[in-house]
């Protein structure tokens, strides 16, 4: 999951080097997706998606999706160092703590609740019905939300609800990996047939929020809402058990920590669509990527 968790860093750098070009105004329009097939970096980035996602969804199949997902929080110094590389910018030091102190809380939230047990194949189809309703009311609402913003905050917006999407997409695969398990037919399953929706919904939302805004912006959504969201889908529909007693104590400092890292990077002038390049980055470094 660590080799996918850096191939997916690799992917959304590359995409985000051709998607960067793109005016603001072709957010959300199919001219956008045809413009990016024709150049040869952004067919590079998706082509090291899909190697990442082929990784994931393996690691899903073969072991519980709360036990796994966790580790795609790798993913994000990942992008964070190869974006510096690629784009040589130096992220401020308020950003990089915001977002480490983001990594660490959730690492904290998933390892010390450590869920357990749990059967995505033994969930009732009404249990499917109302986690996949949910989730996705969520979703419209940051889409809503990112289609209604600007820049930084559009990305922000669509890096969150991409994010989930990708949480989702997760349960799913982990949904087809346990059917099969227990005998089913790989084409016998919805989740097969709905993974085949999901995917380029979350497709598209990615090269949107990519577009968007810079990295800073979108990544956190991706990285930290993904394996958050596979967590409380292991523990509300698929029946796994965390731990309690002092334990739970880790979990709220965790979650407490997501929340300040979180608060402390919405204040960072990375994030605000008004600001300069030299607000964002500092003077020392910012002509090479003033929106990445």
């Amino acid at each position: 999951m660590v080799v996918a968790a850096f191939l997916n860093a690799a992917a959304s750098v590359l995409q985000r080097r051709a998607a960067r070009d793109e005016p603001e105004s072709a957010g959300f329009s199919i001219r956008m997706l045809w413009d990016l097939v024709r150049r040869p970096v952004w067919a590079l980035g998706v082509a090291t998606m899909i190697a990442g996602f082929l990784l994931h969804a393996v690691s899903i199949s073969l072991s519980r999706i709360s036990l796994v997902q966790p580790l795609l929080v790798s993913e994000l110094p990942f992008t964070l160092l190869l974006a510096a590389w690629a784009f040589g910018v130096r992220l401020p030091r308020a950003v990089l703590g915001a977002i480490l102190l983001q990594s660490a809380g959730l690492a904290a939230f998933v390892s010390t609740l450590s869920p357990t047990g749990g059967n995505a194949a033994a969930v009732a189809p009404g249990t499917w019905a109302l986690g996949v309703g949910l989730t996705c009311a969520v979703v419209v609402v940051l889409v809503v939300l990112g289609y209604l913003g600007r820049r930084e905050h559009r990305a922000a917006a669509l890096g969150a609800a991409t994010g989930i999407v990708f949480g989702l997409n997760s349960s799913l695969i982990a949904g087809v990996g346990a059917s099969v398990a227990h005998g089913a037919g790989l084409f016998a399953v919805w989740q097969t047939y709905a993974v085949a929706v999901v995917a380029p919904v979350s497709f598209f939302l990615l090269q949107n929020s990519l577009q968007a805004g810079n990295l800073a912006a979108s990544q956190p959504g991706f990285t930290l809402l993904n394996p958050l969201t596979s967590v409380c889908w292991g523990l509300a529909v698929f029946g796994e058990q965390a731990r309690h007693g002092p334990f739970l104590a880790g979990a709220v400092l965790g979650a407490l920590a997501i929340a300040a890292g979180t608060w402390w990077l919405a204040r960072s002038p990375l994030l605000d669509p008004n600001a300069t390049p030299e607000q964002r980055y500092g003077r020392a470094r910012f002509s090479g990527e003033a929106g990445g």
